[in-house]
């Protein structure tokens, strides 16, 4: 579980293509690594991942062929910047909301622009998470946890405040930008448990 508050940005520094799958090597420069050991997970750009190995300044993690068909990593190169946060510990301060790592779909920066103080972006989204979202609901983007503004069929807006922008990669979008989603999970339990209802 992690909660969608990034710690730090990373650094792809490895790509390496085993078979099908991949193995990415993420510098985490100032993530404090003491406490993460072989086998931890990681949330990357909103997606669980096991580090498989630690090393002085990162980690080196295995991307199946099924995570990288339904996230971003296909299209992530080497010197490209993730987020980065450790799963949560119990009794860990839960600042954003409950998020599983479980990329829900691909979405894509369709417009950004000053909004006073912050900057508002448009994401178009998959139209099969439009039931999922609501206005001043919550949805994870890149694993970060934001509150949506506007939602629309294809697309929903957010605002980020100037600490969000230089604390995780959102300052690196452009429009097209592909970003990986995932829905509230209070929607997704509501969803399973209404459809029980109707069987």
């Amino acid at each position: 579980m992690f909660s969608g508050i990034i710690e730090v940005v990373g650094t792809i520094r490895q790509i390496e293509t085993i078979n099908i799958d991949k193995r990415f090597t993420i510098e985490t420069g100032k993530l404090d690594l003491s406490d993460l050991a072989a086998g931890d997970s990681i949330c990357v750009n909103g997606v669980c991942l096991t580090a498989v190995e630690i090393c002085k300044d990162g980690f080196v993690t295995d991307v199946s062929t099924e995570t990288l068909s339904c996230t971003t990593f296909d299209v992530l190169e080497i010197a490209d910047q993730v987020n980065l946060e450790r799963a949560l510990k119990l009794g860990d301060r839960l600042s954003g909301h409950m998020v599983s790592g479980h990329v829900d779909g691909v979405g894509k920066i369709k417009s950004f622009h000053a909004d006073a103080r912050s900057t508002q972006y448009q994401i178009d989204m998959p139209a099969s998470l439009n039931r999922y979202l609501c206005r001043k609901g919550s949805i994870c983007v890149d694993g970060v946890s934001l509150t949506v503004n506007e939602v629309d069929e294809s697309s929903f807006t957010v605002n980020i405040i100037p600490h969000t922008l230089d604390e995780t990669i959102f300052s690196s979008y452009r429009q097209e930008t592909q970003v990986n989603l995932e829905i509230d999970m209070i929607a997704r339990y509501v969803e399973a448990l209404m459809q029980a209802d109707h069987h």
